[in-house]
């Protein structure tokens, strides 16, 4: 079975709310823009790199933290030792202390089921499939979140460069909310799901990974 390797980084002093890690993101992609566009998801010219990103910005139990994944988080760890300080929408915070933790995880399908929890929102639909979830009635929305979350999970292993031989079965039980995003209300979902696949923990599955949402977590 394939390996990731993960790299998270945590500033446990340092409290924000989850609707900040867009500002993370923000952040870091301008203080280290000169180091790789795995940082903020774009090249130099200003267009945008359209693939999973593979360093991601998420607000965790009110803790900022990093995740980056194989090349992302070998980025991450280089840039470790340099972060001093934060400064988020103008509010700055000084570092004096960051946890840094680096992992190995077996990923891909298996004969097993897991079960996993989203602990930060999922935002599940784009503008095609926004229209029809509205007109579908409650088993039809049931039915298009399942298809649209094993979509999500193909991508995330497509993202990064995991190859599936076998078909990904997963089903979940969600909720729909409601979350602000760039100045717009968009329709997301909180929830569990089970899957035959093996994921590690944090990583986002879904739309705008990057700035935190759909960050999922292994549940008993």
């Amino acid at each position: 079975m394939p390996q990731l390797l993960t790299t998270t980084i945590r500033f446990p002093e340092i409290n924000l709310e989850t609707r900040d890690a867009h500002k993370l993101r923000g952040y870091f992609g301008e203080y280290f823009k000169e180091h790789s566009p795995l940082l903020h998801n774009h090249y130099e010219d200003g267009s945008s790199r359209y693939r999973y990103p593979l360093v991601q910005y998420k607000v965790i139990d009110k803790v900022p933290t990093l995740i980056g994944i194989n090349e992302g988080g070998e980025l991450l760890s280089g840039l470790f030792l340099k972060i001093r300080n934060l400064d988020i929408a103008g509010n700055h915070y000084p570092v004096f202390s960051k946890n840094i933790a680096q992992q190995k995880h077996l990923v891909g399908v298996t004969d097993e089921l897991f079960n996993y929890r989203f602990i930060n929102h999922w935002m599940a639909l784009n503008t095609e499939n926004y229209k029809k979830y509205l007109q579908e009635d409650e088993a039809g929305k049931k039915q298009l979140l399942d298809q649209v979350l094993r979509n999500n999970l193909l991508s995330f292993f497509k993202g990064v460069d995991v190859w599936l031989e076998d078909r990904i079965m997963a089903k979940g039980k969600f909720l729909s909310n409601n979350s602000k995003f760039k100045d717009q209300k968009m329709m997301v979902f909180s929830g569990e799901f089970t899957a035959n696949v093996r994921l590690p923990d944090l990583v986002g599955i879904g739309k705008s990974v990057a700035r935190g949402f759909g960050a999922i977590k292994k549940i008993d």
